[in-house]
């Protein structure tokens, strides 16, 4: 396994965790090695994890090294599976993004309208997912079936998820993310004027950021 990964892991963790983003416990991230995945344990604060303390599972699920893995790994598993270009997974139960995820989605392919161009640009159509009990590998089973592209997610009533080539691209995903939820946010009740649809497909063509028509 690579010691490299490893590294990269416990690092982003830090950096995870020096937002804000991902109180006490909560949250997990990983990174996918050829066909292993590795993640933070189960409980584990992003703010001190080891590098050789990390679990690696294989796509199956089975543990083949270090601590029982987060009970949430389903939902990695399917990011990775949905393109094998994602090498890094960032899920955070961070103020903002759980804020709006307990509120009614924009649009069936975003619940985060394009308030911001930066969100069009590093973050794309960010889906709702149906709320499931944390660990429930139906949420999952619905991250995997959606057939229209993205590299985030709110998880209903739950929090948020990226994707990512590097984990640097998910750490920053899950920023901007939670920056344009804060944004939304303090609009609150006031009409707002989203980005025209010229303009969101344009900057998803200039940046390949996942806009559907």
């Amino acid at each position: 396994m690579s010691q490299e990964i490893r590294e990269e892991l416990v690092a982003a963790g830090a950096k995870v965790a020096a937002t804000g983003m991902s109180p006490g416990s909560s949250g997990n991230i990983s990174m996918r090695d050829g066909d292993h995945i590795v993640i933070s344990p189960t409980g584990a604060d992003l703010a001190a994890l080891h590098v050789d303390e990390l679990s690696v599972v294989d796509f199956s699920g089975t543990l083949l090294y270090g601590p029982r893995p987060s009970k949430e790994f389903p939902f990695h598993r399917a990011f990775y599976r949905r393109d094998f270009d994602t090498t890094a997974i960032v899920h955070v139960h961070s103020l903002k993004a759980t804020a709006v995820s307990c509120t009614t989605p924009w649009s069936a392919n975003s619940a985060i309208p394009p308030v911001t161009p930066y969100f069009v640009m590093r973050v794309g159509q960010t889906p709702l997912i149906p709320y499931a009990d944390p660990g429930d590998p139906s949420q999952a089973d619905v991250i995997e079936a959606l057939e229209f592209p993205f590299r985030a997610a709110l998880l209903q009533n739950h929090g948020s998820i990226t994707a990512g080539t590097t984990i640097h691209g998910a750490v920053e995903t899950a920023i901007e993310l939670e920056q344009t939820c804060a944004v939304l946010l303090s609009l609150g009740e006031k009409h707002f004027q989203p980005l025209d649809t010229a303009a969101v497909l344009r900057l998803a063509e200039r940046y390949s950021s996942p806009w559907t028509r």
